[in-house]
C-alpha cells in the first residue's frame, strides 16, 4: 500500500510540474551553416520523394532543408523539451515553462513564436488518461443496425469505370492524417491491406510514438472508406494502394498544437514520397476561445495548417481535405486548411446528390469558390473499429472518397502533375460550368476526368512559340512513367540541331539557348518504347 501511495504521489507531482509546461512553435531566422544541401536531397528525402518532384519539374529548395541541428541543440540546452522540428516552417516544436521561453526568445537565431502564443499543453506521460466521455468533434453518426454497402457512393463518382479499366491504386502511396486508427490492423475488411504489407508506416505525433492502433477510431473509418476490400460488403476506391497512417489529431481536445502536428505529418509524408494526402480534419475554433480563427483568417495563407497544406502542395503532393461540418452552425463556413487554393476541399451530399445540411459553405473571404467538389457524406458506408460495416455522416467521409478517386485517376495518368490532377477533377464536376459555394464544381466523375486528361494533357509543350531566352518544358502524358524518352529537334531542312535522352521519372526540359537558332519552324520528335510523336515548334 505504501509503495502504491508513493507511486501516485510521484505521478501527481510529475503532472503538477508538467502542467506548468506548454507547447510552443519556435520560429528560426535562417538555415545558415546547416550541414544539409539541396544538391544532396537524398540526405533528408527518400528516393520516391525525389522522383515525385522530378516528374513534376519541382526543384528541391532551401525550404526543404532540415532545421540546423546546432540551433536545436542550443534550444535543448535551455532546459526545453524538443518534440519535433519542421523543415518547411524552419521551426522547433518545444514544451517549456513561460519563464524559460524568454531565454529562448533571446537566442540570436530565434525569430519568434508562432502566433506569439502557446499552442497547447505539454501532455507527455498522461495522454492515456483522456476520457471516453469527451465530445466527438467529427460529428460521426454510426448506426450498427444499418449496414448497407459501398455501391451507391462508388457509382456516384464513377469508381466502377475506374476499376473496370484496372486502376485500383496499385503503386500509389497515400497518407492519412487523422485522430487514430483503432483496430485497423484487426478488422476483416482491411485484412488484405495488412496481409499484403501495404501499410508502409505509422506515426503518432500526439504521443511521439509509432503505434496508432489503440487511439480514436475516426482514422480507421476513413481508411476503410478508401482501402477496404470485403466482397459484397465494403470496397474502397483505392483498395490496392499503399498507405501511411499518421496520427496528428487529439480527439479529446482542440488546441492549435494540432495544426503544428498536421504540418509535421505532412512533412513526414513528403519525405516518405507520398502521392496523395487525405485529411478529414479542419480548424476554426479551439477550447480556448481567444485562440479561435476568424473568417478573415481563412484566406489560404494565414493559419499554420493552411500554410502547411500549401507547402505540401508545392512539394508535388495532391492534398484532399474535408470542407467541414458547420453548415448548420452559426459559423457555417469551411475551416482551415480547406481554404487553400491548391488543395481539393470536399463537401458532402446525400445519395441523390443534394447537399447534406451539415456540409460547410464557401466562399473564402477573398471570394474563391469553396468547396471544390462534393461526394457522398450523408449515409456513407464505412467500417467500424468493432469490425462491423455501418454508415456515418460527415465531410470526413466524403473527402476520402474523392482522395481515393484521385489516387486511382493519377495512377491512370501518371505523368500529370498534382495540380493538373486537381484541375481535371474540378473540370469533371457535375456543375463545373455553374459552380456555387454549396457544392463547388459538383460531383466528380472518373470518366469525365479521364476524357479531359486525354484531350487537354496528352502532350504539352510550353512556351511555344519560344525565344532564344526560353527553356521549353515538355509533358508527354501518353507513356508510362517507367519508360525513357528520346527527344530530337530538327530544322525545316531535316537537319538535327539538338538531341537528348531522358530517363524514367526525369522532367523533360529542352534547352536550346546556346544553339543560336535562326527564327523559323522546327520539329521536336519524341520517341519511347511504344510511342512516337512529332510536334512543330516556332522560334521567334
Amino acid at each position: 500500500m505504501k509503495k502504491q501511495l508513493l507511486f501516485w504521489l510521484v505521478l501527481l507531482a510529475g503532472l503538477s510540474a508538467n502542467a506548468q509546461n506548454r507547447k510552443y512553435l519556435v520560429l528560426l531566422k535562417d538555415k545558415v551553416n546547416t550541414p544539409y544541401t539541396i544538391s544532396k536531397p537524398e540526405q533528408f528525402l527518400s528516393q520516391r520523394s525525389i522522383q515525385r518532384r522530378n516528374r513534376q519539374g519541382i526543384p528541391v529548395q532551401e525550404k526543404d532543408l532540415p532545421v540546423n541541428p546546432t540551433y536545436v541543440s542550443a534550444i535543448r540546452q535551455t532546459g526545453a523539451t524538443v518534440w519535433f522540428t519542421s523543415r518547411w516552417a524552419n521551426a522547433v516544436l518545444i514544451s517549456t515553462t513561460e519563464a524559460n521561453l524568454n531565454t529562448i526568445r533571446a537566442l540570436p537565431f530565434v525569430q519568434g513564436i508562432e502566433g506569439n502564443r502557446s499552442i497547447g499543453n505539454a501532455r507527455i506521460g498522461y495522454a492515456q488518461f483522456t476520457s471516453n466521455s469527451l465530445r466527438n468533434k467529427f460529428e460521426q453518426v454510426e448506426d450498427p443496425s444499418v449496414y448497407g454497402n459501398s455501391r451507391e457512393q462508388l457509382l456516384q463518382i464513377g469508381v466502377d469505370k475506374m476499376h473496370a479499366q484496372g486502376y485500383r491504386g496499385e503503386g500509389m502511396l497515400v497518407a492519412i492524417l487523422d485522430a487514430g486508427f483503432r483496430n485497423a490492423n484487426q478488422v476483416s475488411f482491411l485484412k488484405p491491406l495488412f496481409d499484403e504489407n501495404r501499410v508502409v508506416g505509422t506515426y503518432d505525433f500526439v504521443r511521439k510514438e509509432t503505434s496508432v492502433y489503440e487511439d480514436d477510431s475516426h482514422g480507421q473509418n476513413v481508411l476503410s472508406i478508401m482501402a477496404a476490400y470485403q466482397e459484397n460488403d465494403l470496397i474502397g476506391p483505392a483498395y490496392k494502394a499503399s498507405y501511411l497512417l499518421l496520427r496528428t489529431e487529439d480527439a479529446g481536445s482542440e488546441t492549435p498544437v494540432e495544426e503544428a502536428n498536421w504540418l509535421l505529418g505532412a512533412e513526414y509524408a513528403d519525405s516518405a514520397g507520398v502521392d496523395v494526402i487525405n485529411s478529414s480534419l479542419g480548424y476554426t475554433t479551439f477550447d480556448d476561445p481567444t485562440q479561435n480563427h476568424t473568417y478573415n483568417d481563412l484566406n489560404g495563407q494565414t493559419t499554420l495548417v493552411s500554410r502547411a497544406a500549401r507547402w505540401a502542395a508545392e512539394a508535388g503532393m495532391l492534398v484532399v481535405v474535408s470542407a467541414g461540418n458547420e453548415g448548420n452552425d452559426p459559423w457555417r463556413y469551411i475551416g482551415a486548411p480547406a481554404d487553400v487554393s491548391t488543395v481539393l476541399s470536399i463537401g458532402a451530399v446525400d445519395r441523390d446528390g443534394f447537399r447534406a445540411a451539415f456540409s460547410s459553405f464557401g466562399p473564402t473571404p477573398d471570394g474563391r469558390i469553396k468547396p471544390d467538389l462534393v461526394a457522398r457524406g450523408q449515409g456513407t458506408a464505412l467500417g467500424a473499429s468493432s469490425g462491423s460495416v455501418t454508415i456515418g455522416n460527415g465531410t470526413s467521409y466524403s473527402a476520402p472518397l474523392v482522395a481515393a478517386l484521385a489516387t486511382g485517376f493519377w495512377q491512370a495518368f501518371p505523368r500529370l502533375t498534382a495540380q493538373q490532377v486537381i484541375e481535371c477533377l474540378r473540370r469533371s464536376g457535375s456543375q463545373f460550368n455553374q459552380p456555387d459555394n454549396q457544392l463547388g464544381y459538383g460531383i466528380p466523375s472518373f470518366e469525365r476526368a479521364a476524357a479531359i486528361a486525354s484531350e487537354s494533357y496528352s502532350l504539352l509543350i510550353y512556351p511555344n512559340p519560344f525565344t532564344s531566352a526560353d527553356r521549353l518544358t515538355v509533358q508527354w502524358n501518353e507513356i508510362p512513367v517507367n519508360q525513357s524518352v528520346n527527344a530530337v529537334v530538327t530544322n525545316s531542312a531535316g537537319q538535327v540541331v539538338w538531341r537528348q535522352s531522358y530517363g524514367p521519372d526525369q522532367a523533360m526540359n529542352v534547352s536550346l539557348q546556346s544553339l543560336s537558332l535562326a527564327p523559323g519552324l522546327y520539329f521536336l520528335t519524341l520517341s519511347s518504347e511504344n510511342a512516337r510523336r512529332t510536334i512543330k515548334l516556332m522560334k521567334y
